[in-house]
């Protein structure tokens, strides 16, 4: 079960890693077999070595975005987000994360939805 406290615990340590791109700050938010899933059709990123992995070759450069989200629903060991990621000098996106979690607080399973913000909304 997850509670919005853990929940920003894991979000804080989220943004952490995405500023430092440290593996082990990357790898300490997802269990030894958890599952990222990117976009619909894609393979999903089964295990986290193979996490650490694919967030590295796609990382963003320190201080190249800012990220402001909120809970949708909490549900057992399941979290909703709405978030925005503003990137200086480039696109910015909507965000929508279910994050199921792991006994241990780890993510199990992350999902991620985005999509540009094209200014009209």
């Amino acid at each position: 079960m997850t509670d919005r406290a853990a929940l920003t615990r894991w979000i804080d340590g989220y943004q952490r890693a995405w500023r430092s791109n440290d593996p082990a700050e990357i790898g300490a938010l997802f269990a030894v077999d958890g599952v990222y899933l990117t976009e619909p059709y894609a393979d999903p990123i089964a295990g986290r070595d193979a996490i650490v992995e694919f967030w590295l070759e796609g990382r963003d450069e320190p201080g190249d975005w800012a990220f402001a989200w909120h809970p949708v629903a909490i549900e057992g060991d399941t979290a909703v987000i709405q978030a925005k990621t503003d990137y200086a000098g480039k696109s910015d996106y909507f965000n929508i994360w279910v994050i199921r979690f792991a006994p241990d607080g780890t993510a199990a399973s992350f999902t991620e939805w985005y999509m540009v913000d094209d200014g009209d909304a």
